[in-house]
Formats: structure tokens, C-alpha cells, sequence
């Protein structure tokens, strides 16, 4: 009869090259420890760290001990007397072991094991739901972000996104590009800012080639983002944010209700957009039922905020269009009308669209195929990551967070592993 031991199961899903499982057994001063003793197999010389070529055996170091995936409620923790080699070309030097690298304590496929669960947990709650420090989730982390940007390959890119987020209290931006091709959305690359200077690294980062090939650019209005793209990529098509554009319609309705609302009540008229707020920012088909009967009520008013919320309503029906030609027509009677409105931040809107109009039509000379609704989703994940990053210190830990979580990066190639 067949009897299934731990070394046999080790042997098949964390096989090592050179070496051999001479022992398993319970730690003595640890009874929920397992550890594994490794040999070097007989006949086999050690690796030179240095220059990876194989050696004679100069002496032996003391044991050292490295964690492998917990089994069960068990600690497995693997041993291993190290040796020293007396290499050819580099002298005596310590051996370089497969399994592990430098004086991490955690194994290649542990430390593989700890990153793909950190983008499913915080980095707090992975590091306490396997019985590791905080430092040994971020190391892990890190060491698979810089493989996976080492090796990931930028062939092929044909659109982009160029966005900012807010990354913390005060303000403070960060420029983000992301892929967004039919099928292939990813993280590209992060910059420390939202100035031109930051967009034109992040494009050289890419690459010539890379920026070369690029067909599409999606931005929101800022005014560097144009700059850059004007002049680094002349041979894509600019498509503006159409979420950008109603943020900014919505901020100039708030804008004049606020008005409004201060005047109505500096000369003792009724309060008739009272806690219309939040009615006023949103399309009629999310209103509440308490919602739509004011707002229906109020709509011959000849209050400016109702004019300016149906004017805004109204601009949505420019997306609808396919020819880019129609589109130019009805974008420039909508400004003729907001223009004669005398609602001025409104009007100021109109004049950003008017001066961006060529910009605008590029989401449909582009056949409506790139929008910025791929670049908001991926911001969500953006958001959802940094709430999950609560107890990070450091730019670094959020920047390799956020490449982690959306790089989609390739991952260290293990001969073996636990997965």
C-alpha cells in the first residue's frame, strides 16, 4: 500500500534542483513549527552568488532557516547549512540557493504566495492572517512590482489615458497613464505630480517607440496635459474626458444655485430650491419620485438654476451622435444658447467647449470606440486601493500598491511553488 508522507508531498509541489528533503520533522521548542531539512544532493557542487558558476565546497556556515506557505495551522519553515564556495573568479564567497535570495527569510514562493494575496486583502490583514510582519508583505510586494516591471512588455499600445487622482489630504495629484485598447486595460506608469514636466517624463519612460505607435489620447481639460500631447504625440487623436465635461457643467449649475439661493433670501423671497441640490447634479432618470415632482413643478419658474440644470440635461443629447459633423452643429447651437442665457459660469463652459471644439469631435472622427469611462473605472480601483492602503507611510508603498493592483504584471517564474 501506497503511504503519502510530507516529504513526498514537498518533493512534488516544491521540488529543488540540487538538493534533497533528508528530514521532516516537529520543531522541539515550537510544537506547531514543521521543519524541513534540506541537503545538498550527493555529488553536486554549490553556485557562486557571485558569478553563478558552480564551485568546490570551501567550509559550512551556520544553519539558517527560511518560511515556506504555512500548511494547515503549521509553520513550515525549511533549513539549510550554507556553504561557502571557493569560486574560481570571485574567491570564497557564500552559495546562491534556489529557493531563496540575499538574507530574506522568506522564501521565492512564499513571498510570491504573500503578493497575490495582498491584492485581495490590505497589506495589514495579509501579514496578520499569515503570521508575518508588515515589512514582510511590503518586501514581497515590491520584489514582484520591480520583476513585473523589469520583464512586462509595451508592444502593441495603441491608446491611452492620461488622468489625475488625489492621493492624500491636502491636494496633493499624481498623473496616471493607463492602456486602454479594446481588451488590454493596465496601469502604465505614475508620476509624482500633475505639471507638464511630469507628463513629458511619463511619455519618455514609455518610450519613443511606444509614443510612436499610439493612435488614441483620452485627457480630461487640463491645460498641460494639452501642451504635452500637442507636442509629444502629433500623430494621435486627442479625445477629451466626456466625465470632465459634465463635472464642470455640474460645477457651474452649483454654482448658480448658490447665487440664487443667497439672493432669494437677502430680499425675504420663499426658499423654492431648498434641498434641490443634489436634484440639480443628477439626470432626470435618477431623480427620486419627492425629486421629479419639484423639480417638474419648478420647471416654468424662470429660476436660473432650473434653466441651467435643462440646459446641461439638454448637452447630452451631443454624445448621441455618430457623424462628427452633426455633432459640431448641435455643440454650436447649444453654445448659441447658453450664450443668450445670460447665466455667466455657464457661459464660461460654453467658451471651453467652443475653444476645444476639434478636440471634442475626435470622440467620434475615433467612432466613440475610446472613452474616458475605462479611465474612471480603473480611477474606482485607484480609490478602492488606497482605502484598503490605510497604515502606509510612504509615496513608494502607495505607487507600488497601485502597480501591483492594476500593472498587470508578469510574476517571478518558479520552478515550483504552492499554487
Amino acid at each position: 500500500m501506497y503511504c503519502l508522507t510530507l516529504k513526498t508531498i514537498l518533493n512534488r509541489v516544491h521540488p529543488i534542483k540540487g538538493f534533497v528533503y533528508e528530514s521532516i520533522r516537529f520543531c522541539p521548542s515550537q510544537p506547531e513549527t514543521i521543519e524541513a531539512v534540506v541537503f545538498p544532493r550527493q555529488g553536486s557542487q554549490a553556485v557562486c552568488s557571485g558569478c553563478g558558476q558552480r564551485g568546490p565546497t570551501y567550509d559550512h556556515l551556520e544553519t539558517r532557516s527560511w518560511r515556506l506557505p504555512p500548511l494547515w495551522r503549521f509553520v513550515l519553515v525549511l533549513l539549510y547549512t550554507m556553504r561557502r564556495v571557493s569560486c574560481a573568479h570571485c574567491g570564497v564567497v557564500i552559495e546562491q540557493v534556489p529557493w531563496a535570495s540575499g538574507k530574506h527569510q522568506l522564501t521565492h514562493s512564499f513571498r510570491l504566495w504573500l503578493a497575490r494575496w495582498a491584492r485581495k486583502l490590505s497589506w495589514a490583514e495579509t501579514a496578520v492572517s499569515f503570521g508575518v510582519s508588515w515589512a514582510d508583505v511590503y518586501a514581497s510586494v515590491k520584489w514582484v512590482v520591480e520583476y513585473g516591471l523589469h520583464h512586462r512588455v509595451l508592444a502593441g499600445i495603441r491608446a491611452i489615458g492620461i488622468d489625475e487622482v488625489c492621493v492624500r489630504v491636502g491636494r496633493v495629484f499624481w498623473t496616471l497613464l493607463y492602456q486602454i485598447d479594446a481588451g488590454a486595460t493596465r496601469l502604465l506608469w505614475v508620476g509624482k505630480d500633475r505639471s507638464q514636466a511630469t507628463l513629458e517624463a511619463g511619455l519618455e519612460q514609455l518610450g519613443r517607440s511606444v509614443c510612436a505607435d499610439l493612435r488614441y489620447v483620452c485627457s480630461d481639460l487640463w491645460k498641460a496635459y494639452f501642451a504635452v500631447v500637442r507636442q509629444k504625440l502629433p500623430g494621435a487623436l486627442h479625445i477629451l474626458d466626456r466625465f470632465h465635461i459634465r463635472q464642470r457643467q455640474n460645477q457651474a449649475v452649483d454654482e448658480i444655485r448658490k447665487a440664487e439661493t443667497r439672493a432669494l433670501a437677502e430680499v425675504g423671497l420663499q426658499p423654492r430650491l431648498k434641498k434641490l441640490r443634489w436634484a440639480l447634479l443628477k439626470k432626470p432618470q435618477h431623480w427620486t419620485r419627492k425629486e421629479r415632482g419639484r423639480m417638474q413643478a419648478l420647471r416654468q419658474s424662470g429660476l436660473a438654476s432650473i434653466r441651467a440644470y435643462w440646459l446641461v440635461a439638454a448637452f447630452e443629447h451631443f454624445w448621441e451622435y455618430a457623424s462628427p459633423t452633426w455633432a459640431g452643429k448641435f455643440l454650436d447651437a447649444w453654445g448659441g444658447r447658453v450664450r443668450r442665457s445670460r447665466l455667466q459660469p455657464l457661459k464660461r463652459v460654453a467658451r471651453t467647449l467652443a475653444e476645444h471644439r476639434e478636440v471634442l469631435l475626435n470622440y467620434f472622427r475615433a467612432k466613440k470606440a475610446f472613452s474616458s469611462g475605462v479611465v474612471e473605472g480603473l480611477n474606482n480601483k485607484v480609490k478602492l486601493t488606497f482605502r484598503k492602503s490605510y497604515g502606509f507611510r510612504t509615496d513608494q508603498a502607495r505607487e507600488l500598491a497601485l502597480y501591483h493592483v492594476l500593472g498587470k504584471l508578469p510574476e517571478p517564474e518558479l520552478t515550483h511553488g504552492f499554487f
